[in-house]
This record gives C-alpha cells, structure tokens and sequence, in this order.
C-alpha cells in the first residue's frame, strides 16, 4: 500500500506531515511501499491510501484513528 501526505506548505502543516510520516513508517515497517509528501497549498492536510482518500482536513486530525484506517486496510 502506498500512502500519499499532501500539506499545505504556507500553513505550515511540514511537521505534522512529517511525524505523521515517521509514525506509520515505524509502526508498518515494510508492510508499506512508502509514505510519500506532496506538498501543497489553500490548506489542505489530506492522506490517500493507494489513491482513496482516508483522512483530510478539516476533520479532527487524530493520528490513531488515520493509523487503525490503514491497518484495516492492510
């Protein structure tokens, strides 16, 4: 499965893009083909799994609930 991040550069939202990134790389490991960034811009926070999105702004950002949505997944 591959997991898409696209933040919003201007917000600021690199941080979380990237903790977010970190956190379902240690916690699938290999059971992923990547976690990708794609920055871009007007706000958007959104996470696709092999294209589906799963998670995007302006929903509550809870970390937990987007890592049991890609265990379900998996």
């Amino acid at each position: 499965m591959q997991i898409e991040i696209e933040y919003c550069v201007p917000c600021g939202y690199l941080d979380r893009a990237l903790e977010a990134q970190k956190t379902l790389l240690s916690t699938f490991g290999q059971g992923l083909e990547g976690v990708t960034l794609k920055p871009g811009e007007k706000g958007v926070f959104t996470f696709r799994a092999d294209g589906d999105e799963i998670y995007s702004k302006p929903a509550d950002y809870d970390i937990t609930t987007i890592v049991e949505t890609v265990k379900a997944r998996l």
